[in-house]
């Protein structure tokens, strides 16, 4: 079984892993973006399984797959929701700070120091699996959204969001983030492994999945906040797709 994991990214975030929780820390973004990125993968998931977000535990009985899970910014929310989740990053020291901070939530959450390929290989299947900010840290992005696809039941939900590769973005999650506001380590991201939207969804194809939806993840610094957009792509941005198998 090959693995598309790249050592050097995976030692990037065990050498962050126990500041997962801060958010004034070194994953500051993600905190900040973490309310949006929650709002579309909920209604996309409510949307694709016919759940009501307003009643309790609208997510029960949906088995739910993080990739890349970190501290669990996003296994948790799911948690509550109901769903029956099962968190899994490439970087050991993550596992460890996921499972205290879930305990310590009173939450029952699945995590695994693992890979997406293995767990496919593996036969695990999921309703919806989430892969939020990943592929642009793999070696092999189509072997990895392949294995993606394998994890997922037939009718099953994709979500990945990934940063998109332009002068603007460049401009933004590399020297912005990393050089001017610091909010993140230098070299956490490498702009060469940016993809285009119009190349996620045909590396997705490729991979045996159908896209449905794609939306932009926009951060205004006047307001400093996030908030979902149908038309500017242009840095971030996050993608729905089905496995039609």
């Amino acid at each position: 079984m090959t693995s598309t994991v790249d050592a050097s990214e995976i030692a990037k975030f065990e050498a962050m892993a126990a500041e997962w929780w801060d958010p004034h820390g070194k994953f500051k973004p993600l905190h900040m973006m973490n309310p949006v990125r929650l709002d579309y993968i909920t209604s996309q998931i409510a949307a694709e399984f016919d759940r009501d977000l307003t009643g309790p535990q609208p997510f029960a009985g949906l088995r739910i797959m993080d990739i890349g899970c970190g501290g669990g910014l996003l296994s948790e929310p799911m948690a509550r929701l109901g769903a029956d989740v099962v968190g899994v990053d490439a970087a050991e020291r993550n596992i460890p700070v996921a499972q205290t901070h879930a305990a310590q939530s009173g939450l029952q959450i699945d995590y695994r120091h693992t890979t997406a390929e293995a767990m496919a290989a593996a036969g695990e299947r999921f309703d919806v699996v989430l892969n939020m900010e990943v592929v642009e840290h793999v070696a092999d992005p189509l072997a990895y959204l392949t294995a993606c696809r394998q994890l997922l039941k037939p009718g099953g939900l994709h979500i990945c969001s990934t940063i998109n590769r332009n002068p603007k973005s460049f401009a933004v999650a590399i020297v912005g983030a990393e050089y001017v506001m610091r909010w993140l380590p230098k070299g956490t991201h490498e702009w060469a492994k940016f993809i285009t939207p119009d190349e996620l969804y045909e590396l997705m194809r490729q991979a045996g999945l159908e896209p449905v939806d794609r939306k932009g993840f926009v951060f205004n610094p006047v307001s400093w906040a996030w908030s979902v957009s149908d038309r500017d792509l242009s840095v971030n941005y996050v993608t729905a797709a089905l496995n039609p198998a």
